[in-house]
C-alpha cells in the first residue's frame, strides 16, 4: 500500500460556539491507502480540547509510514489489531487509517461496507442538524435557514431555557440538547423538568466527564434520558457508564475508528444502553464512514459536512435528515480535486 497525507482548512458557514468556546474553521487531515489503482480515504480532524493537532497527526505518519504500508492482506480488525500498539496514544490518527483501510478493503471485495458488514440500510436513524450557541435571533435564523426533522440544540449558556422556549417557537421538531460538560447536577436535574415539557428528546453529557458521581444523582433524577459523550471515549468507558448514563454517544476519532465503534454498539447493547454515533465536523469522509454503521444504531448525528463551506469531498449525502448512500463500494467517497492540498508531506 502506498500511504499519501493530505490536510485542509475546512471552513464553517457559520461561527461554531458550544460550551468550550468558537470555530470557524477545522484543520483536517485526510489519509488515502492506495493499491493497484484503488484508494482508500479516512480522516482525522484538530481537536484543541483532546490535544489532537493536525500538524502532529502529519508528523507522527511520516515517522510511522513503514509501519502502515504493508502488503494489505489482513482483514479491517485484523489490521486495526496490527496497528494499535504503534498507535494506542493517538485514536483520532488509528480513526483515520482504519477508516482508510477498512474503505480500500470493502472496495476490492466489490463491497460497500455495510454490504461487507451483513447490514441492511433500512429503517435507518435520521441524522439531526446541530445549531452552535449563538444569540437567540441568529439560533432562530440558522433554523429558518436549515429545516430539519431533529435539531440538536448546543447549549451552556447563561440562558438555556430561555433559548430553548424560543426556539420551540419556531419549529415542532424533536429537540437534542448538547450542554458540553456545561451544566452541574442541580441544574440539570431542574432543566430536565422543563426541557421534558418543551419536547426534547434527550439530554447529552451534562457534566463534566470525570464527575460520575454527579453523573448516578443525574441518572437517577433526570426527567430525561441522558446520553455519555466526553465520559465515554474508548472501550474501557461502556461499563462505567452502565447505570451512570442512559445510552452512549461514540465518536470515531475518540474510540479509533470502526472497528472499535462497532464493538462499542455490541457491548453497549449488550447492556442495555442506547447507542449513538456522533461526528466531529468532519468533511464527507468521515460523515460517510459513520452511515454504514447506522443500522446498528438508535440515533446519529453526521450533520458535520453540513456545517462547512467547502466540503472536500462527495459521498453519502443527508436529506431532510435520511442518509443517502453513495453508488460507490467501500464508505462511497471520492475527493474534490479542486480543493487544494495544504500539507507539505506527500
Amino acid at each position: 500500500m502506498k500511504l499519501t497525507i493530505r490536510t485542509y482548512k475546512l471552513q464553517l458557514k457559520h461561527p461554531f460556539t458550544i460550551s468550550r468556546g468558537t470555530r470557524t474553521e477545522i484543520p483536517s487531515l485526510i489519509v488515502e491507502l492506495q493499491e493497484n489503482g484503488l484508494s482508500g480515504f479516512g480522516e482525522a480532524t484538530e481537536n484543541p480540547f483532546y490535544k489532537a493537532s493536525v500538524a502532529a497527526f502529519e508528523n507522527e505518519l511520516v515517522q510511522k509510514r513503514e509501519i502502515i504500508e504493508v502488503a494489505s492482506t489482513k482483514t479491517p480488525e485484523e489490521y486495526w489489531d496490527y496497528l494499535y500498539p504503534h498507535f494506542k496514544d493517538n485514536m483520532f490518527l488509528l480513526c483515520a487509517l482504519d477508516e482508510a483501510y477498512t474503505d480500500l478493503y470493502t472496495q476490492k471485495k466489490g463491497l460497500k461496507l455495510y454490504e461487507y458488514w451483513n447490514l441492511e440500510p433500512r429503517n435507518l436513524p435520521q441524522s439531526n442538524y446541530t445549531i452552535g450557541i449563538d444569540s437567540i435571533e441568529n439560533m432562530v435564523a440558522k433554523m429558518k435557514e436549515m429545516p430539519w426533522p431533529i435539531y440538536k440544540i448546543k447549549l451552556g449558556a447563561k440562558n438555556d431555557l430561555e433559548i430553548v422556549t424560543e426556539l420551540r417557537k419556531h419549529s415542532d421538531a424533536v429537540f437534542r440538547i448538547d450542554a458540553n460538560c456545561g451544566w452541574n447536577v442541580n441544574e440539570t436535574i431542574k432543566n430536565s423538568i422543563e426541557l421534558l415539557k418543551l419536547g426534547v428528546e434527550f439530554i447529552e453529557q451534562p457534566l463534566a466527564p470525570t464527575n460520575w458521581k454527579g453523573a448516578k444523582i443525574v441518572f437517577d433524577n433526570s426527567y430525561l434520558p441522558i446520553i455519555a459523550d466526553e465520559s465515554c471515549l474508548t472501550e474501557r468507558d461502556i461499563e462505567k457508564c452502565h447505570n451512570h448514563f442512559h445510552g452512549i454517544n461514540i465518536k470515531l476519532m475518540k474510540c479509533g475508528g470502526l472497528t472499535p465503534a462497532k464493538r462499542m454498539i455490541s457491548k453497549a447493547k449488550n447492556l442495555g444502553l442506547k447507542t449513538m454515533v456522533g461526528c466531529m465536523t468532519e468533511s464527507s469522509v468521515g460523515i460517510s464512514a459513520i452511515a454504514h454503521i447506522s443500522p446498528m444504531l438508535d440515533y446519529v448525528d453526521m450533520d458535520g459536512a453540513l456545517l462547512l463551506k467547502n466540503d472536500v469531498a462527495s459521498g453519502v449525502k443527508l436529506e431532510n435528515g435520511n442518509i443517502i448512500f453513495s453508488n460507490l463500494n467501500g464508505i462511497g467517497v471520492e475527493l474534490i480535486t479542486t480543493i487544494p492540498n495544504i500539507s507539505l508531506k506527500k
